[in-house]
């Protein structure tokens, strides 16, 4: 592996640490990543986003006729790195500016990209993705959610599950089946809908955390404009994928979140220690599992420096797929050792929360089962299942 941060990451990071400096204030960094139910925090939040945006801080990979930077893959993993340092609160929308905005790019029409474009990167819209139903999540390819063409309009209808901020969202990327007698993955069409249109329904999902992060979405006889449909007709499949190409930095930068969590454990664990007795160590038992826990986070880095030195150098390797297994596990051992740590106090407070939250893990970004199979078909050349 052949990885450094050239002369030009370097200077970035400079400017980029001093703009933090100087426009990001406590009261800012303290409103954190706070965005479901609207209210104070969310107009917070949407100040700082048109801050960055006005600086071109929000979406630096998208290109500069976008209001973007160019930025390449390791500046990308750059200005991740310090937002994360310096505490700063990330733009409003996550999943449009990585995921749906690539689309708009590469399939919209130019008044699609004049229009959305421009507010998604502001934060003056919200957005979310309708992709997964209750039949439909893993695989993907067997959505029922239909649209119907009635003139200049799509008449929808189904139900959406899993939609991260549909309770704020103004617009959503939806997947529909057009073709009910094509191919599973040939029939689908992707439209661009405000979620302010009549038969539009949302209703929250309260976890396991008593959080309402996730939503359903039941459209009923939704009539969206013939002109919201992005990319030709039933190749939505097509515009969906488009986005996996987009993932590298977001996939590389994963472990920064983690390591946090594991040094503060050992911080915690150290300074319980001494309170008990002056110049205590730490059990020797739990002192192994940090100690195991600190070099499972630090090879979560290294896969992440590989998979940037990969793309660096033209190669492209499974490092991506790898990480996202480790970093589940990572992330689940590193909630849950704060059993060990805090003893009972681990099951109350933000500790409690992020102990029962960490089961998600097992499904963010791709279950581990599916990737798992992934990882062993195409990394490895095994034979699929039957």
């Amino acid at each position: 592996m052949d990885f450094s941060y050239p002369p030009e990451a370097d200077a970035f990071r400079a400017e980029l640490r001093g703009w933090l400096e100087e426009n990001l204030d406590e009261r800012t960094r303290a409103v954190g990543r706070a965005i479901q139910g609207g209210g104070e925090e969310l107009e917070l939040r949407r100040t700082w986003n048109r801050k960055l945006a006005d600086a071109r801080y929000v979406a630096v990979a998208w290109p500069s006729e976008f209001g973007g930077r160019d930025a390449s893959v390791i500046e990308q993993v750059v200005w991740a790195e310090e937002m994360h340092r310096a505490r700063a609160p990330a733009a409003l929308n996550p999943i449009g500016l990585a995921n749906i905005a690539p689309a708009i790019m590469q399939y919209g029409t130019e008044a699609q990209q004049r229009d959305l474009l421009p507010r998604m990167l502001r934060g003056d819209d919200i957005w979310c993705q309708g992709f997964s139903e209750p039949g439909a999540g893993s695989d993907l390819a067997s959505l029922r959610a239909s649209a119907v063409r009635d003139g200049d309009h799509w008449v929808v209808n189904g139900q959406k599950v899993w939609n991260t901020l549909g309770d704020v969202a103004d617009w959503c990327e939806l997947l529909v089946r057009t073709d009910p007698d094509a191919p599973r993955h040939r029939g689908i069409s992707c439209l661009l809908v405000d979620m302010k249109l009549a038969g539009i329904e949302v209703r929250p999902i309260v976890t396991i955390t008593g959080d309402t992060e996730f939503h359903e979405i039941f459209l009923r006889d939704v009539r969206v404009p013939a002109d919201a449909l992005l990319g030709p007709e039933n190749q939505g499949w097509r515009v969906a994928m488009s986005t996996l190409n987009h993932e590298r930095a977001g996939v590389a930068t994963l472990h920064l979140g983690v390591r946090e969590k594991i040094a503060k454990w050992i911080d915690v664990a150290r300074d319980r220690a001494a309170e008990r007795e002056p110049g205590g160590s730490i059990d020797p038992s739990l002192r192994r599992s940090l100690a195991r826990l600190y070099l499972d986070g630090e090879y979560l880095k290294l896969l992440g420096e590989r998979a940037l030195s990969g793309g660096m150098h033209g190669r492209s390797g499974p490092e991506g797929a790898l990480i996202k297994l480790v970093w589940s596990d990572v992330a689940q051992r590193a909630a849950e050792i704060s059993g060990d740590v805090l003893g009972a106090d681990a099951l109350c407070g933000e500790a409690g929360r992020d102990r029962v939250g960490a089961r998600s893990l097992s499904i963010a970004g791709g279950t581990t089962q599916v990737n798992k199979n992934v990882v062993a078909e195409r990394v490895l050349g095994l034979p699929r299942g039957r």
